[in-house]
């Protein structure tokens, strides 16, 4: 069975091709610039060197055509006709309180799917836009969506809740829905068997750490709390964004400052985080050269989101009442030895305790801990566009 996967963006879209005989991708590329001038296909086949496709995409329905054309093609191809494809797996960023798995996409999947377009305004709608693209080309293939919050919707109430008046949650559905879950799904079930243990049995914290960071509690292999909350701004603080803050502190910019709605939103998500601390970059790689050359922020900004990540873990060994195994993934999990040594740096006394050789490594899977560790501390390159293949493969299997 080969199935699609697709991640569309407002002016992007991301795709990758399995097999899922062999669990491989065959091929994968990405859209730039749809709808605006100088639109290119990046497309890399399997064990080939990327073949970059400059032509015009007016919209995602271009986009997918281009796609199509890309993997039948007879030079840099992977397929011989579109026919291949068995189903189309999607990548959507909030399902609300709909969606507490994967579905196949129908009319009232998309119906509801739109609806949560105010809780994610910025991500919805293209999603919407990259399945009905895949409709238009390919009538009749199964589609399958795969939100990014479904796997927190066995948060109980008492942690998805807001202290805000209960009418406001009944009429606006405020509340807690995490985003990442793809990703920490992913992770926890790789780490259960990495542990040789059935996930049932175990208790794990997932640390997606990125330019967006979060932090995931999974007992018993399901979501009991998160980091993340009513929108991707809350939690540890990240790349741009403040994450949780006194929410006073809102009111009070805004008059001190005189910032309007959208200006006070674009300071908390694009001005903040160890950007706004350091003032030198988003980007871990460039602290850690700011760092080596004296500069205070930047050491004051690693510092601050090292303590942020360590003071999650705490709080979810004690919701869960222990913990078992403690993942790090995602860019900065993945990649910085550095930032994972700060982390765990005095959490002794949890039983974790790592291997400063075995942690000097980038994007490999790996266990970390110490022989006399009590807890594992584990390093997992995540794959989202995997787990959105299993789901659909799942599912399309199913029917």
């Amino acid at each position: 069975m080969k199935i699609l996967v697709i991640n569309a963006g407002s002016s992007s879209l991301k795709y990758q091709l399995f097999d899922m005989d062999k669990e491989e991708v065959l091929a994968k590329g990405l859209c730039e610039r749809i709808g605006i001038e100088g639109s290119q296909l990046k497309h890399r086949p399997k064990d080939r060197d990327m073949v970059i496709i400059s032509k015009p995409m007016n919209n995602h329905g271009d986009a997918i055509r281009m796609v199509i054309d890309a993997l039948i093609d007879p030079e840099h191809g992977v397929i011989e006709s579109m026919s291949e494809i068995s189903a189309v797996g999607h990548r959507i960023v909030h399902g609300g309180e709909a969606f507490s798995q994967s579905v196949i996409v129908d009319e009232q999947v998309m119906r509801v799917v739109s609806e949560c377009s105010d809780l994610a305004p910025l991500h919805n709608p293209p999603n919407i836009i990259g399945i009905k693209a895949c409709q238009e080309v390919m009538p009749g293939v199964p589609m399958v969506g795969v939100f990014d919050t479904a796997f927190h919707q066995t948060m109980p109430p008492y942690a998805y809740l807001y202290a805000l008046p209960y009418s406001l949650y009944e009429k606006h559905k405020i509340r807690k829905y995490g985003f990442h879950g793809t990703s920490h799904k992913y992770v926890a079930q790789r780490a259960a068997v990495m542990m040789g243990k059935p996930i049932e049995d175990l208790k794990i914290i997932t640390c997606h750490l990125g330019n967006g960071s979060s932090i995931t509690a999974v007992k018993n292999g399901k979501s009991v709390d998160t980091s993340m909350g009513f929108t991707p701004l809350a939690g540890v603080c990240m790349g741009t964004r403040s994450g949780t803050i006194d929410p006073a502190i809102i009111t009070f910019l805004m008059e001190k400052e005189n910032l309007s709605y959208k200006e006070i939103n674009d300071l908390l998500n694009k001005e903040s985080g160890v950007l706004g601390v350091s003032g030198v970059s988003s980007d871990f790689r460039d602290l850690d050269e700011a760092v080596e050359a004296g500069n205070q922020r930047a050491k004051l900004a690693l510092e601050l989101f090292a303590y942020s990540v360590k003071k999650y873990i705490g709080q979810y060994a004690a919701v869960m009442g222990g913990v078992d195994a403690v993942v790090f993934t995602a860019g900065i999990g993945e990649n910085n030895p550095d930032m994972r040594k700060r982390i765990v740096e005095g959490l002794e006394f949890l039983g974790i305790k790592i291997d400063l050789e075995k942690n000097n490594i980038k994007g490999k899977e790996i266990d970390i801990s110490t022989p006399d560790a009590t807890v594992k501390t584990l390093v997992i390159p995540t794959n989202e566009e995997l787990m959105i293949a299993l789901e659909t493969k799942r599912l399309v299997e199913a029917q």
